[in-house]
Order: structure tokens, then C-alpha cells, then sequence
């Protein structure tokens, strides 16, 4: 896709120029600022799936975006057929698959039912699972500082959600069961990075999801209205930036590097939910957000130095 986009305009000396300023910076900075608009364009899609899920199943709209998604998607993939699924790492991209759709499931139910700033204080605590996933599926051996941060982190997660005798808000648990689930997702997308194209990854991830949920919004159907149909649409439009910007960003920069610009979007989910849905950030939800940013940035500062 880079190359079709190159094709379109290397006749413009200015946009040569461009490019050849982008393709000057270091990685990490490209890196990070791929992050920083797949943050932006993550939390506009959120919203619209907010809106639409008022009335719709989440099912019925993962659905629908997912097929319009794959639907912008074939101009290229007919392009690139057949070399763009082609692979040796099949169950790898299944597997991946698998871990998404039901990501999507939990982490999009608590986004429709929780404040936007809320749920996405709480996604944060995907870098805390990657610590656990390190040590439980890797193997790696972790140091009392990053064990200590990672209890301090999840310590923000509880002060989020504030667990009481009644148990804990079941859409808050879906949103840390989707957490875990990105952060297993993740890791794997860095390993397809090293071997796959962004075209084959979002190809694989967009068909094997439209026909995953296509069963169960059969059975919850409700017809949508002209503007949820262009909203889902739109947001269509967004997962395939915010795929592509994910993609690039752990393909061009260290995640130690780029990973902390990523808690830019609990500013940008604060100012939509209270500029859209009139909602407002409980001095609780900030405090815990605050000890899961911390702990998230001490440990990728130890990930960097090496040191457990």
C-alpha cells in the first residue's frame, strides 16, 4: 500500500519532499507519532460505536463495520491477490483472530456501557497483563521494582472500579477481561510484524472476523437506520486507520519508546465523553488512571534498561 501511495505522487516535488523528510526521521519518532493518530482515531471510533450501540447489538455492529471494513479493503487485496494471504504463519493470524473477536465483544459491551474516560483508563492495564504474560507464557523472570509496579497499577485498576460487598460493575470486568485479551493480541502482532505485510495482517484479521460475528447477528438483528448504516461505515473507515497506524508503529519504533504516547487517549476520551455524552471524569477514575499510567511507564523505563 506505501508503494501504491508513492506511485500516486512522485510527480509532486512537494510531497517527494515530504516524504522524504518523513522517511528521515528516526524510527522511533515515526513510531510514535503512527501511535499518537491510532490513539486519536481509536477513540472517535469507540465514540461512534458509543452512539450506535444505544440502540444496535454490539454484535450487529462489529458485524457490519467489519464488512464494510473488508469491503475497503478489497481494491487492495484484489491488487496484491494472491500474494496478499499468503503465509506460514497461518495459526498465528487465527489465532490472533480468535483473541480479537472476543476482545472486541467485551472491550466494545463496556465501552457502550461505561463512561468513555473509564473504560479507557481501564484498557490501560494492558501493559500490566504483558508483565504477567511475560512471566506465565514467556518465561521471563521479573524483579521485585516491576512486580511492585505491577501491583501498584492494578492497584489503580481497583480504585476504578471501586469493588464493593455487591461485587464488582460487570461491565468494568468486561472491560479488564478485554484488556488482558488486547495485550495477548498485541504480542502477537509484533511477532507477524517481523514476517508479514500490514496488508496481510489486516486481511486475514478483516475476513476471518466478518464471518466470525455474521452468525450471531443473524439471530440479533435490528434493522439500522440510514445514519447508523453510514456511521458504522465511518467507523469501518477508522479500524482500518487505527490497524494500519498499530501496525506501523510497532513495526517502525521500540514499544518501549512509543508505548507511553499511547495514555494521550485518556485526554482525548475525557474531552469527547464530556463534550458528546455529558460525561464527567470521577476524581477516582483519575487518581487510579494515574497509578496505572505510572506503573505502565516505570516498567517500560526498566524494560528499556534491561534491568528485572
Amino acid at each position: 500500500m506505501d508503494n501504491i501511495w508513492a506511485n500516486l505522487f512522485v510527480k509532486n516535488k512537494h510531497i517527494r519532499h515530504i516524504i522524504a523528510s518523513w522517511e528521515g526521521l528516526p524510527g522511533n519518532a515515526r513510531g510514535s507519532i503512527w501511535l499518537l493518530s491510532g490513539g486519536l482515531f481509536a477513540t472517535v471510533m469507540v465514540t461512534g460505536i458509543k452512539f450506535a450501540g444505544q440502540r444496535l447489538p454490539v454484535l450487529e455492529i462489529l458485524f457490519l463495520r467489519q464488512m464494510f471494513l473488508f469491503l475497503m479493503l478489497t481494491p487492495i487485496l484484489t491488487k496484491e491477490f494472491p500474494g496478499a494471504f499468503r503465509t506460514k504463519r497461518l495459526k498465528l493470524h487465527l489465532t490472533r483472530c480468535a483473541v480479537s473477536i472476543v476482545a472486541m465483544v467485551t472491550g466494545f459491551t463496556a465501552i457502550v456501557h461505561l463512561p468513555l474516560a473509564e473504560a479507557t483508563a481501564i484498557s490501560f492495564s494492558r501493559a500490566l497483563f504483558a508483565t504477567l504474560l511475560a512471566v506465565l507464557v514467556l518465561k521471563e523472570l521479573v524483579g521485585i521494582r516491576r512486580w511492585g509496579a505491577t501491583i501498584i497499577g492494578f492497584i489503580g485498576v481497583l480504585i476504578i472500579v471501586q469493588p464493593t460487598s455487591d461485587g464488582i460493575n460487570a461491565y468494568a470486568l468486561l472491560a479488564i477481561f478485554s484488556a488482558a485479551l488486547v495485550s495477548c493480541n498485541l504480542i502477537m502482532t509484533k511477532k507477524l510484524t517481523t514476517t508479514e505485510s500490514p496488508t496481510t495482517i489486516m486481511a486475514y484479521h478483516a475476513g476471518v472476523l466478518t464471518l466470525a460475528y455474521a452468525g450471531p447477528c443473524w439471530w440479533l438483528w435490528i434493522e439500522p437506520t440510514w445514519f447508523e448504516i453510514f456511521l458504522i461505515i465511518g467507523i469501518a473507515g477508522l479500524m482500518s486507520a487505527v490497524q494500519y497506524c498499530i501496525i506501523r508503529g510497532y513495526r517502525d519504533a521500540e514499544a518501549s519508546a512509543a508505548q507511553p504516547l499511547e495514555y494521550v487517549r485518556l485526554l482525548y476520551a475525557a474531552s469527547i465523553g464530556f463534550l458528546i455524552f455529558a460525561e464527567i471524569p470521577t476524581t477516582w477514575t483519575w487518581i487510579g488512571a494515574s497509578l496505572i499510567i505510572a506503573s505502565s511507564l516505570y516498567t517500560v523505563k526498566r524494560n528499556t534498561m534491561n534491568n528485572s
